[in-house]
């Protein structure tokens, strides 16, 4: 028998508000890379060293948390990452060497993103409403991750100012445990007793035909090519802009126009979703990112320049996620929603690994950050290419396997 299923505005209302917190913290994170290593004596290398260690342990670990989410559902992981979020920013506050700020910046945040943010809460969404709502859902759930953005970017950099860099942590880990009441809401029926919903395939099954089907590896070097410029612009632009005479104020305002803009962008890529192919809609994204950034640099820098660049690229910010994951439930179905999107998360987050590691190794070695601005665009381009050729209709099975 199938499950009774949750209401849709309980789900959206209960993942939006947990995504609102777990990326919206997670977006100012640059707003301490000068304070930090002004105070401790590092180099931005060390601390971009740590963000992308983030990067990359939250889409590892991602998969397993998506597997966990199949298997046990949403509400166990959602927990446990709340509480990861809460040490990893605790620790974040009071590590008093690079080694040991990479392993609660870097490993266990990551670790606890992977356990609050899209992969997780997609799951749900997939599960819980009807596929002629669920890229329109993920729309809305990836516009409140922005919402989180221009809400809680200014409200870092409000603490910073008044609290000091590290109480601002530390004041952020008490916060970031509302995602552990919020997760009730989205605790399914189907998953309330001892024995999990009846599946067609098991993991290495899934797994398997997702990464022998072109589309599927597609859609993996595009959304790794999303990380690289997401995560480059989040955490180095403050530092270019500081370091072109622009104050910081600048850079938070910046940084909450890209959050206000998306949530328009997301929406309306989910929306869209539901009507046009999505893989046209990932192209242009990818191309539009392309010809922001060089028009960005072509320009004369300005606070009007930079707010102009900001709203155009938070547009198109996020709003690859929507059609990106309701892709994968698209081709391959929703049983395995949550382990398929986190691998192809992981694929983003090298993509974000490189692109913040790069973005802090370079500047070290040149002085500058423009090389790494034009492997950006060059990106862009190529990622517009790959996602054209993306087939979404679902795959054809022969026969249902034994799970």
């Amino acid at each position: 028998m199938n499950p009774p299923k949750l209401s849709m505005l309980q789900v959206l209302v209960c993942g939006a508000a947990i995504v609102t917190l777990s990326m919206g913290i997670r977006h100012g994170f640059g707003l301490w890379l000068l304070p930090i290593t002004q105070e401790r004596g590092w180099t931005r290398q060390s601390f971009a060293l740590a963000l992308a260690i983030q990067n990359l342990s939250w889409g590892f670990i991602g998969i397993f948390a998506g597997m966990l989410a199949d298997r046990f559902g949403a509400l166990r992981v959602l927990l446990g990452g709340a509480v990861l979020y809460g040490l990893g920013l605790a620790g974040m506050a009071l590590a008093p060497t690079p080694t040991l700020f990479a392993l609660t910046a870097g490993v266990l945040t990551g670790a606890a993103q992977a356990g609050t943010t899209y992969a997780v809460v997609y799951g749900v969404i997939g599960r819980q409403i009807a596929p002629e709502r669920r890229s329109w859902a993920m729309g809305m759930a990836a516009a409140a991750g922005s919402f989180g953005q221009f809400l809680m970017v200014p409200v870092e950099g409000w603490l910073i100012a008044h609290l000091g860099w590290q109480q601002a942590l530390l004041a952020l880990a008490a916060m970031v445990l509302l995602i552990a009441p919020l997760a009730l809401g989205l605790r399914e029926p189907g998953f309330r007793g001892a024995a999990p919903p009846r599946r067609e395939q098991t993991i290495v099954q899934a797994l398997g035909e997702a990464l022998r089907y072109p589309s599927f590896n597609l859609l993996m070097a595009g959304y790794f090519v999303c990380g690289f410029q997401v995560v480059f612009i989040g955490v180095h632009m403050p530092s270019y802009l500081r370091d072109h005479g622009l104050s910081p104020q600048v850079a938070s305002y910046a940084l909450a126009l890209i959050g206000l803009f998306n949530v328009f962008g997301t929406y309306v890529a989910g929306m869209l979703g539901q009507r046009l192919p999505k893989r046209q809609i990932l192209s242009f994204i990818y191309f539009a990112r392309a010809v922001a950034i060089s028009l960005f640099l072509l320009a004369p820098l300005s606070p009007a320049s930079v707010y102009l660049f900001s709203a155009v690229i938070g547009a198109l910010w996020l709003s690859t996620v929507p059609p990106t994951n309701a892709t994968i439930a698209q081709i391959f179905g929703v049983q395995h929603l949550s382990m398929l999107g986190g691998f192809v998360f992981f694929s983003h987050q090298i993509g974000s690994f490189m692109g913040v590691w790069l973005g802090g190794y370079l500047y070290d070695t040149t002085g500058s950050y423009d090389i790494v601005w034009y492997i950006a665009i060059a990106l862009g381009v190529f990622a517009g290419l790959v996602n054209l050729p993306v087939n979404e209709s679902p795959i054809r099975r022969n026969a249902p396997q034994p799970a």
